[in-house]
């Protein structure tokens, strides 16, 4: 897949949970956003750029994500453009303000049975302070994983042993360590240089030797 592709609305179905499209798309419409899927990113799962220069509202959201996820990540990237359509610069690009639409948003999408119990007890759990991405919510990280399909040898780093051997997608090989508060200590071996780890970060379980 290229690195960037324009999706065309009626394509963009195919990437949600079936049911939801009819509710996306007034949001795509109505703001005229221009919206491309990528390639996945390992720093985020999707991004909001408003309009500047000629261009209008932007949004990309990574094209590996299950459909779960992708709702998701798309509608946090949603409650941005909303947030900025109110109040442009004038707020925390994750304060409450935007916690407050992301959350409206996120009630009109639940209840009814677009989403499995587990991810919409997950969303529930957090609603009324949702994370500033899906990947600082552990739990919903954990559960979403669930619908993912599966890789053999792949783990969250929490899953495995301290003193186990696990590579990154860039190939770099670490030893994790013990866990101090909510990340886990974790050395290069190449380098010797100590990094921390979320929990739910997923790796490739690595070999000795």
């Amino acid at each position: 897949m290229p690195a960037k592709q324009e999706a065309p609305l009626h394509a963009l179905a195919a990437y949600l949970p079936p049911g939801t499209s009819p509710q996306v798309m007034p949001y795509i419409l109505e703001y005229k956003v221009h919206l491309t899927i990528t390639r996945e990113r390992q720093s985020i799962l999707g991004d909001y750029r408003h309009p500047h220069g000629g261009t209008g509202h932007r949004i990309s959201i990574n094209g590996n994500l299950n459909k779960y996820a992708f709702l998701i990540t798309l509608l946090h990237e949603i409650a941005h453009l909303v947030t900025w359509v109110k109040y442009a610069n004038r707020v925390a690009s994750h304060g409450k303000e935007w916690k407050q639409e992301f959350s409206e948003i996120l009630r009109r999408f639940t209840g009814q049975g677009h989403m499995p119990p587990d991810v919409e007890a997950a969303i529930m759990k957090s609603i009324d302070n949702p994370a500033a991405s899906s990947c600082a919510d552990e739990h919903l990280m954990r559960v979403l994983r669930r619908y993912d399909p599966q890789k053999a040898n792949h783990y969250f780093v929490e899953q495995l042993p301290e003193g186990a051997l696990f590579k990154t997608k860039d190939g770099r090989v670490f030893r994790k360590g013990e866990r101090i508060r909510k990340r886990f200590r974790c050395e290069e071996v190449a380098t010797k240089r100590v990094y921390l780890f979320s929990p739910v970060y997923e790796v490739e379980l690595a070999q000795e030797g």
